[in-house]
């Protein structure tokens, strides 16, 4: 029942594989059958980068405020002719609205969070209660930093503010045609060319940088068989329906799970939209989806569940169908003066809702590693401790995430059974050790919300060879 074959395999429900991570959320399947050390902080950049950053979404964003934090010179470069972001609802988990607040984000995004006071997984067919987490105050008192979600256009605005208040220069309508990793320059479409010491590509999923690094390697991305609709209600409809309005009484997470399928909802805009991401089983082809056929699809994939939520479901006038894709496994992020990071390094399932937040871990992550140069001979030293330490970091994300679209799928019978039982106790409230659920998995929470970026860098200059498996092992002392 739980095996051992290692990460990145597409999500089985019959044979679960025991996490790389820190965690204990896989003890329930077992029964059927039979705080790291401190370092000195940098005091800034010794050595002071002149730096191109490659997109402007949320992890470019985060990571060129970190930079220039930091007392590097960046310039951002958007291919898109105005900065926006669309979509509807984000998570802001607490080892990223860390380190956010540390970077001077907290006026810019406190006027748009919301602080959900728990997670609550509930049965798919009449709703009952089967996991919960707290995350007020818990978390706060934790990891130091609340759990928050927003509106993906507000998380945007908010990074975009931040940077040109800082003075950092973004260049719109810039789209980069080639890299040279071993000049450091970009070349834009319109045949100009900008030279740095050093290039960082956040430009995501569809990535130019990555085959640069990779040096042509064509790495496909796994595509686990799931796409999700996403849909925002506007919570006025719902506050007038006495069936579903008390769901917006107290803010809250809610994920309904089932065979094969899950809903994830939320309120954002200060109370004022209510967020859904009904994620399914489909391994078609994204070419031949109908977005006119989209809303019905969606009813009928999640018809004959909870009365509840599909009443919810009931009142999405329009959503949008997105396939779900986990990147490869990537050894490699840099290459020369080249280095990618976000979702062109690490692309991964939202079942672990990290996906931004581990582009802001990289940002302030290699801020931090080139804070310890001494001299600008070391440029490659700090890239590779960065590659180093977020490979193992992003990669195990990566598979925490996969397993959730494991562990939330059960179809009915033995396993789900095991699944429920295991959670059981943190419903009711008591003490437990272990849970599938990985937002109360003791193990995992510290794995996952206590990770302290900045410190995991500082004691990869300290300790060098062979820290990924120190920092793994470190985690797992603590535990």
């Amino acid at each position: 029942m739980v095996s051992r074959e290692g990460p990145g395999a597409a999500p089985n429900h019959q044979s679960l594989t025991m996490p790389t991570y820190p965690g204990n959320c896989l003890q329930f399947a077992k029964t059927l059958d039979g705080v790291l050390p401190s370092s000195p902080k940098p005091t800034g950049a010794p050595v002071r980068l002149s730096i191109l950053l490659v997109g402007a979404g949320l992890g470019g964003l985060a990571t060129a405020i970190a930079l220039t934090q930091a007392g590097h010179n960046v310039t951002v470069y958007e291919q898109t002719a105005v900065l926006g972001e669309v979509g509807a609802g984000i998570q802001i988990p607490s080892n990223s609205t860390r380190i956010l607040f540390e970077l001077g984000l907290e006026p810019y995004l406190k006027p748009h969070v919301t602080s959900p006071e728990s997670i609550s997984f509930r049965r798919w067919q009449n709703g009952k209660v089967i996991g919960k987490t707290r995350l007020l105050p818990d978390f706060i008192d934790n990891f130091h930093a609340a759990y928050y979600v927003i509106h993906r256009a507000d998380f945007h605005s908010a990074l975009c503010r931040k940077a040109k208040d800082m003075g950092i220069e973004i260049r719109l309508g810039a789209r980069v045609a080639n890299y040279d990793p071993v000049l450091g320059s970009i070349t834009l479409e319109d045949g100009t060319s900008h030279t740095g010491d050093l290039v960082v590509a956040a430009d995501g999923i569809k990535s130019v940088a990555r085959k640069v690094v990779l040096d042509g390697e064509e790495m496909p991305f796994l595509k686990p068989g799931f796409a999700a609709y996403r849909a925002v209600v506007d919570a006025n409809r719902k506050r007038n329906d006495p069936d579903v309005s008390w769901i917006l009484e107290r803010p809250a997470l809610n994920i309904w799970i089932g065979d094969s399928r899950h809903a994830m909802t939320y309120t954002i805009g200060a109370g004022k939209a209510f967020n859904m991401v009904l994620s399914h089983r489909d391994t078609s082809d994204p070419a031949t989806w109908n977005a006119q056929t989209a809303l019905q699809d969606m009813k009928a994939e999640f018809q004959g569940w909870d009365p509840v939520l599909t009443k919810i479901i009931g009142m999405v006038e329009k959503t949008i169908k997105w396939p779900l894709i986990s990147g490869s496994l990537l050894t490699r992020w840099t290459r020369g003066k080249l280095v990618i990071l976000g979702d062109a390094a690490h692309a991964m399932l939202p079942y672990m809702s990290q996906g931004a937040a581990m582009a802001v871990e990289d940002g302030v992550a290699l801020a931090r590693s080139l804070s310890h140069m001494r001299s600008p001979e070391q440029l490659s030293e700090a890239l590779a401790i960065f590659e180093k330490v977020r490979v193992v970091r992003a990669s195990q994300m990566q598979e925490a995430s996969l397993l959730n679209g494991q562990l939330w799928h059960f179809a009915d019978g033995p396993l789900q059974e095991a699944r429920d039982a295991a959670m059981a106790r943190e419903v009711e409230g008591l003490p437990f050790s272990h849970s599938p659920n990985q937002w109360g998995d003791p193990a995992t929470q510290m794995w996952c919300y206590g990770y302290e970026t900045e410190r995991d860098i500082d004691w990869a200059w300290t300790e060098g060879e062979g820290v990924a498996e120190r920092v793994e092992s470190r985690y797992r002392n603590m535990l």
